[in-house]
């Protein structure tokens, strides 16, 4: 995917969200965030936009730092998604301006530090798209290699990092297997860690399907639904305890 295919996914998703928002109460929980509810998320995720459009267009002042001050004094419930729409279209605009050699703090490995914002923001926001969606019940199916690209970056960009909690004292093998787009990810997990190979092998347990249902399964926001799953169910049960990214 291309950073112009990112912003468009950016753009697409986030608007996705305030038009579900709007047909929502702010005091919805979100079944897929035990403890949110509407608000919170609208909340949080501009935080987010806010925070990665400073870290783009204000290098100098960008951190590793708490991102729930990004938007200063929270918004009144009925000014709360109109504040979610204007952090959104300003990382949009900060997205498509950005030069193609943008110098500015990043944290996961990119071919460019744009490139790496661009891809964060449009998974970032696909994936709270998820969870807006799932207070209705129905959530909207991913393209294929869109998804796809989705379960790379939480696999090789989080789970792999030295960082990473997702370890076993007990060798375990999680095999993915894409049926489309084609694709295999071997997870080997250990006691320093997990390492992901894109290539198949024996595995402890294998989870099939397309890339749409793999995406928001991996990153524990849906069922097993159109996912066929063979062997130790164990191994998912430790994916779901420690494979959340958490902001720390």
């Amino acid at each position: 995917m291309q950073i112009d295919d990112y912003i468009a996914a950016v753009r697409r998703e986030g608007e996705l969200i305030a038009v579900t928002s709007e047909t929502l109460s702010l005091d919805d929980p979100i079944p897929t965030c035990p403890g949110w509810q509407v608000r919170d998320l609208l909340r949080h995720l501009s935080s987010v936009h806010r925070w990665a459009t400073e870290a783009i267009t204000r290098p100098a002042h960008a951190s590793f730092g708490a991102i729930e001050d990004r938007g200063g004094p929270w918004p009144a419930d009925d000014e709360l998604i109109a504040w979610f729409r204007e952090g959104h279209a300003a990382l949009v605009r900060a997205l498509e301006t950005a030069p193609p050699d943008l110098d500015c703090w990043y944290f996961l490995p990119a071919p460019s530090p744009l490139a790496f914002w661009a891809r964060r923001q449009a998974h970032e926001t696909a994936i709270h798209r998820a969870d807006i969606e799932s207070v209705r019940g129905a959530i909207s199916p991913y393209d294929p290699e869109f998804a796809l690209d989705g379960v790379d970056e939480l696999l090789f960009g989080f789970v792999a990092r030295p960082q990473g909690k997702l370890r076993s004292p007990v060798p375990q093998r999680l095999l993915l297997y894409s049926v489309d787009p084609p694709a295999r990810r071997l997870i080997s997990i250990g006691e320093s860690g997990a390492t992901i190979q894109r290539a198949s092998g024996t595995a402890d347990c294998t989870v099939a399907g397309r890339a749409p249902e793999l995406y928001p399964f991996l990153w524990n926001r849906s069922n097993e639904a159109g996912l066929q799953i063979v062997g130790d169910r164990g191994v998912l049960d430790l994916w779901r305890d420690r494979s959340p990214v958490t902001w720390s």
